[in-house]
């Protein structure tokens, strides 16, 4: 699973996940890629699965990049305890995504065997993805211009 190896705070707050994605919105390594549509936090172990799914599907054929990394910690108070006692211990890590992220990339495999990776990979996501290539995100950005 990832997770930083040391932090600098162990608690963080829970901040904001306003506007698009400036930085990573591009397919910078691979052929396609999965962008997310929408804002949210996505697990480490949701983006472990994700992995698996895709590289279990291509038979560990190709390159996968994952593009994302939770360094957030989301902590927890457990369950039946009364308000107060501070904030809770820490549960699990998150990866902050806003919309137009590039999160997965990967290349070296034919285009039908890759959309469906990355296709298996949005089912482990909580958040709604498209599968994109890199032809799509270049041409949609020279359009707009």
């Amino acid at each position: 699973m990832l997770m930083p190896k040391r932090v600098k705070h162990r608690k963080q707050f829970r901040g904001s996940m306003r506007g698009k994605a400036t930085r990573g919105n591009k397919i910078s390594y691979g052929e396609y890629g999965i962008v997310a549509m929408e804002p949210g936090w996505i697990k480490s172990n949701q983006i472990e699965a994700a992995r698996i799914a895709m590289t279990r599907y291509v038979k560990r054929g190709g390159k996968v990049w994952i593009k994302i990394f939770p360094d957030k910690p989301v902590t927890a108070t457990p369950a039946e305890t009364r308000m107060g006692k501070g904030k809770g211990a820490l549960e699990y890590w998150v990866a902050v995504v806003k919309p137009g992220r590039v999160m997965f990339e990967i290349a070296g495999v034919p285009e039908e065997t890759a959309r469906e990776a990355l296709r298996l990979a949005t089912h482990k996501l909580p958040i709604k993805c498209k599968v994109v290539s890199r032809e799509d995100l270049e041409g949609g950005d020279n359009s707009e211009n």
